[in-house]
């Protein structure tokens, strides 16, 4: 703050000593007087001054915000052509992977048929090494002979009834 402050201390001391204070308390009381206005207080010009530089400041931001919003901008459209990019190889990396899935379809396909047809002639060199026995063919079996037939009953022994008589 500026101390161009129009205090006229000795008019300030007289109109005190006229009114019954003592000079030397009167002179303190003015320079404490001087002093607080000159630290506490504002002049026109410290105001004056002070909107200089808030005005300042502010077209600073103005400005600043305005480069701040042309970098935005700047960035928004890198970032739109960084998507667009990376869609593409997106699309790209889908069309691979399908290419990929496709070209592992084949060949699963064609291992499983491989494969198979290994095993149906793996099983005809078999059937040929060791022929299979035909359903009609058994082999040979136990023969089991009937027990020979019971002796007539002979008519002088007496029959047991089959069933006691009560």
């Amino acid at each position: 703050m500026s101390t161009a402050i129009a205090f006229d201390t000795y008019a300030y001391v007289r109109r005190l000593r006229d009114a019954g204070v003592d000079e030397a308390q009167a002179a303190i009381q003015a320079d404490t007087l001087v002093t607080l206005v000159e630290d506490r207080l504002a002049t026109k010009q410290d105001v004056a001054d002070l909107k200089r530089d808030i005005a300042l400041i502010e077209a600073n931001l103005k400005r600043d915000i305005k480069e701040m919003d042309v970098r935005i901008v700047n960035v928004e459209s890198n970032l739109k052509k960084d998507i667009a990019i990376l869609d593409g190889k997106i699309e790209i990396t889908k069309a691979e992977l399908r290419k990929d899935v496709e070209t592992a379809k084949v060949d699963i396909i064609k291992w499983v048929v491989v494969t198979g047809i290994a095993i149906l002639g793996g099983v005809a060199a078999i059937n040929r090494l060791v022929p299979p026995v035909p359903a009609y063919y058994q082999l040979p079996v136990q023969e089991m002979r009937q027990t020979a037939p019971l002796p007539a009953p002979s008519p002088t022994l007496p029959v047991p009834p089959l069933i006691p008589s009560r």
